[in-house]
């Protein structure tokens, strides 16, 4: 199979999985999947964390080999032995987690391994020209990518693909990051390639998000194909109810436990560049009261990741103050490492739980112990308590249903969901006065989100006062007391979330308008 081979009529099988079996130790991913995908179409993918569609797509992908099952794309039976197999084949995947090199140009980016297609040259840059127009990247080619804003950088992802010939897509979680507006302009790009005769496999939880793009459903759940359906004729419930046997939950959050007791100040926070005077932080002030959430809404890097680190002692603030209110009275932490800001009472989930939140090649109890070596129930004095720590792993597992063989498996065999589940019952174990929760649901499935968002708001009515960091415009306004925007690096309006609508924050997350948000002065 090669991507010379003829165009398929649409409508005409191009992806066919039959029987896909795949075992892990303790656990079977998939059993016995079917799945066929029709040329042209948008055929999703949904299911809830740990069901098997990463796997289904690693295999597709030829990034794992099934036990038993057959692949057929085009008609022809194929093994797929390795990703190069399948992009001969003509299959490309988009990450989730961007697989770019921030330090290259977007040509660079595109180029990297696949130099032999058609040169460096001006043959090359052509091509690249010709893509994206195709996808909508309005980007020079000679621009660095981390300059490029998250939609833009998915739209090089994409040119990635189709430079090395792929008429098969797959789409893994494409919106997580988006604003609606950004949402709106993917799906025109991915409409219009469709009308090319491209085809998608778009994987995704956002079950609205799903029945808008999407021609055909497939649902999977604990690893087996529970059925297909056309989205234009069921329900976001009916959806739900197939994924996860349970009804389409809600964030929403409308009685009132703010209390008028201030737990985290932050004063005229600012933060210079590294590599200059430019501020990534400026002139930033808020307090979050006990039993309060405050939102943060903006589009992915105007300054929510420094704020958090800064926040949390990773990155050292260039002036300003933050202090956390205690039972013990006020406490400033702005010179403090992150360690003493955990044991004053900060609780934290990570933006990106695989790099500052796990230790992958660990096991779960072992996890259990991170943040918290110097307290109890996992330490005695100066020493791991192990039987302490596998005793409340044990407890957290089951509380907040982590589904695993057991607390002695590697963080790293878990899915995404179950990896989340078990950070937010590690953070929220530790009797935090503050939560800090950056996206506390990404690429988690209805059922995972369900829980943590009641986790969440159980501990608010307790008295915790959370700071939210989230791309879930839902999110956001279903579990936030307060939103305020921020906009290159500045809080620049306040929202209240019991009248704001996704488009108007989204709107004002992009500078376009501060309707029906309110101008905030930043303090």
């Amino acid at each position: 199979m090669s991507t010379t081979d003829p165009v398929p009529q649409r409508g005409e099988p191009v992806v066919e999985l039959a029987g896909i079996t795949k075992r892990f130790p303790g656990v079977v991913a998939n059993s016995d999947v079917n799945l066929t995908v029709r040329a042209g179409e948008v055929h999703a993918l949904c299911g809830e964390n740990g069901a098997g569609k990463s796997t289904l797509m690693k295999i597709l992908y030829g990034m794992q080999q099934p036990d038993e099952g057959t692949i057929t794309i085009n008609g022809e039976q194929v093994r797929l032995r390795n990703p190069q197999d399948a992009i001969r084949a003509g299959i490309g995947m988009v990450h989730q987690h961007f697989m770019l090199a921030d330090n290259l140009t977007v040509r660079e980016n595109v180029l990297l391994g696949a130099e032999n297609l058609h040169g460096i040259g001006k043959a090359a840059s052509r091509r690249i020209a010709e893509l994206e127009e195709r996808t909508g990247l309005r980007a020079d080619q000679n621009l660095l990518v981390e300059r490029l804003g998250v939609a833009d950088r998915q739209r090089v992802e994409i040119v990635k693909v189709l430079y090395r010939g792929a008429r098969i897509i797959i789409l893994d979680e494409p919106t997580a990051v988006l604003v609606p507006q950004e949402v709106d302009a993917l799906f025109e790009t991915v409409r219009d390639m469709q009308e090319q005769g491209f085809t998608f496999l778009f994987i995704s939880h956002k079950l609205d998000e799903v029945r808008a793009i999407a021609d055909t459903v497939t649902v999977i759940r604990r690893g087996a194909t529970v059925g297909t359906a056309d989205p234009k004729r069921i329900s976001s419930r009916e959806l739900a109810e197939m994924m996860v046997g349970s009804e389409l939950p809600s964030p929403e959050t409308r009685e009132s436990t703010v209390t008028e007791r201030d737990v985290l100040r932050v004063r005229d926070l600012k933060l210079a560049a590294e590599d200059s005077e430019r501020a990534v932080l400026d002139d930033i002030s808020f307090t979050v009261h006990a039993g309060e959430i405050l939102g943060i809404a903006g589009v992915e890097g105007n300054g929510q990741t420094e704020l958090v680190e800064t926040i949390m002692g990773m990155r050292k603030a260039t002036s300003g103050a933050i202090e956390l209110v205690t039972e013990d009275g006020d406490r400033n932490l702005t010179r403090l490492g992150t360690l003493a800001r955990r044991e004053a009472g900060i609780g934290y989930i990570a933006e990106d739980r695989t790099r500052h939140g796990l230790l992958l090649n660990q096991p779960l109890w072992v996890n259990r112990v991170l943040g918290y070596q110097t307290r109890r129930p996992v330490a005695k004095g100066p020493l791991i308590d192990r039987a302490g720590a596998r005793e409340d792993t044990s407890r957290i597992v089951e509380q907040f249903d982590v589904r695993t063989p057991g607390i002695e498996v590697l963080a790293g065999a878990l899915s995404g969901g179950n990896q989340q589940k078990l950070v937010v019952g590690r953070e929220l174990s530790g009797a935090p006065v503050l939560l800090i929760a950056s996206h506390p649901t990404r690429g988690v499935d209805v059922g995972a989100q369900a829980l943590i968002w009641e986790q969440i708001r159980t501990a608010r009515a307790d008295g915790l006062a959370v700071l939210l960091i989230s791309a879930d415009l839902d999110e956001l306004i279903g579990l936030s007391d307060t939103i305020r925007v921020m906009l290159r690096g500045r809080l620049v309006a306040e929202a209240d979330p019991r009248t704001v609508t996704p488009q108007e924050l989204g709107s004002a997350m992009t500078g376009a308008s501060t309707d029906g948000t309110g101008e905030g002065d930043g303090s």
